[in-house]
């Protein structure tokens, strides 16, 4: 672990085996931390942010650290992403565009922090000025989940260090590896002792006292929904700034006039890249009647032909699940649809190709006669599964999108842009698609509608999460106002 700008071990001296998801065998040994550890982070973190140059020192002299850690990631991109993938199970083609994704998050944040000081605004009380300016939150509390842990760690280091902020962050338990070599690169681009913190270890130790100690002024989640609830709740005791991104149960919604063949294809795409282990993922396929039999059949033709294997063969396009008590969730959350009455189209249970007896396979699977009063339909499934439902109006495709309680994304294949137009307009999700899927960049805010969260990373919104926002007003021409007299 990486606390007060030292590599130390756990207080515990507990240890754990970082698994391969492909064959189940041990790729690294890592210290465990507790909520000890935690704290000793968090004191490390309030001692940088109330005593270091960090906070103040002009934000472009940030900016050039946070642009030197994007040139470090850009230096190990491959090393980095050998990690991503020996640590998640995905392909290492598929890591590798991460790692380039990454190093962009950073440079984002490095060239628009200098840019976004604040602003002068007209007064209407003569003899006076008013501005806005924007300082950092304070101590920032990180917890990234484990299927981007890089990328999704990027989008919280990032904002957070270029807007001048301390931190601390826990990475997935099960999934450090990259968290830890980042961190050793933001400590060779400069970042200064005390200023970042690494505690590896639990949620129900070291997240807790991220989410409870008084002296963490924000926390950002990133994972499932019941956790965000638990430190939502936890949050309160010294109202922290809070910043969730808690998943989603993502409709894609066709309609007849669309390119059938391009429909098909990102109908895949949606779902079955890194295993369907994505909040964004496009589980949920929405097909106008009048095509969806033929649109079903096309795609069960082409899953038929998914290629499962280790992240590192060429040939492979689909890795393993990250882990055996996960497998196992997606194995019963398939089951249940069958109890439900879902038909399996394709897939519905393990691959007997002898080769992935070892690793956490599921077969890409695609259940139909589905509807939204299913369990099957309404949960975050988190695996390569597919349900499909069908509709016969525009309105109904709409309802049907919208019936959830989650709000992170969804997409619409149409030729008809003044309907998908419509349709967007009324799709109550914090990311619409016209046309495409799963597609983001630094420059757009990410972030959920309804129970997928609070707040938004990314974009110009990205940063401001990590951003007080003080008024200043100045009395030009100061004189008794005599009001009592």
């Amino acid at each position: 672990m990486f606390i007060n700008g030292e590599w130390v071990e756990s207080n515990s001296g507990r240890i754990r085996n970082i698994i391969n998801p492909y064959n189940q065998e041990v790729i690294a040994t890592v210290t465990e931390g507790d909520e000890n550890d935690a704290k000793a982070a968090i004191s490390a973190a309030r001692k940088a942010f109330n005593q270091s140059d960090w906070p103040t020192i002009p934000a472009i002299e940030r900016g050039k650290v946070v642009h030197k850690i994007a040139d470090l990631i850009e230096r190990d991109r491959e090393e980095l992403a050998e990690l991503e993938s020996l640590d998640t199970g995905k392909t290492v083609e598929e890591s590798r565009g991460d790692m380039d994704d990454i190093a962009g998050v950073f440079r984002y944040y490095a060239e628009m922090v200098d840019k976004e000081g604040g602003e002068i605004i007209n007064s209407p009380i003569p003899n006076s000025t008013s501005k806005i300016v924007r300082e950092p939150v304070g101590v920032c509390a990180q917890i990234t989940p484990w299927n981007y842990p890089l990328l999704q760690a990027s989008w919280k280091l990032a904002p957070a260090l270029a807007a001048g902020n301390t931190l601390v962050m826990k990475p997935s338990e099960i999934t450090p590896l990259t968290s830890i070599k980042v961190f050793e690169l933001m400590e060779e681009a400069g970042v200064p002792g005390g200023v970042v913190s690494l505690v590896l270890g639990p949620g129900n130790s070291v997240g807790a006292e991220l989410a409870s100690n008084d002296d963490v002024d924000l926390i950002s989640f990133t994972g499932g929904l019941e956790t965000g609830k638990k430190i939502m709740q936890a949050a309160s005791s010294n109202m922290k700034k809070l910043a969730l991104e808690l998943g989603g149960k993502n409709p894609n919604v066709v309609f007849a006039d669309t390119d059938f063949e391009t429909a098909v294809d990102q109908a895949m795409n949606a779902v079955f890249f890194h295993a369907g282990q994505v909040c964004s993922a496009g589980t949920r396929l929405i097909v106008e009647e009048s095509i969806h039999d033929q649109f079903v059949d096309a795609l069960v033709d082409r899953v038929k032909n998914i290629r499962l294997g280790n992240g590192f063969n060429e040939s492979t396009q689909m890795g393993p699940l990250i882990s055996e008590s996960h497998l196992n969730k997606v194995i019963h959350y398939v089951e249940k649809g069958k109890q439900e009455g879902v038909s399996v189209a394709v897939g519905g249970g393990r691959p007997d190709d002898p080769e992935l007896q070892d690793g956490f396979f599921y077969l890409p699977t695609v259940l139909t006669n589905c509807t939204t009063d299913m369990r099957v339909v309404q949960d975050e499934g988190f695996g390569p599964v597919i349900t499909v439902e069908k509709f016969t109006t525009e309105e109904q495709a709409i309802w049907l999108a919208n019936d959830s309680i989650y709000g992170l994304s969804g997409g619409v294949f149409t030729n008809d842009i003044a309907k998908a137009e419509r349709c967007v307009a009324k799709m109550r999700m914090g990311t619409v698609w016209i046309n495409d899927v799963n597609l983001y960049f630094p420059q757009a805010p990410w972030g959920g509608y309804k129970q997928s969260g609070i707040g938004r990373e990314l974009g110009k919104t990205g940063l401001e999460e990590y951003q007080e926002t003080k008024h200043i007003y100045r009395n030009l021409k100061p004189e008794p106002l005599n009001w009592f007299k």
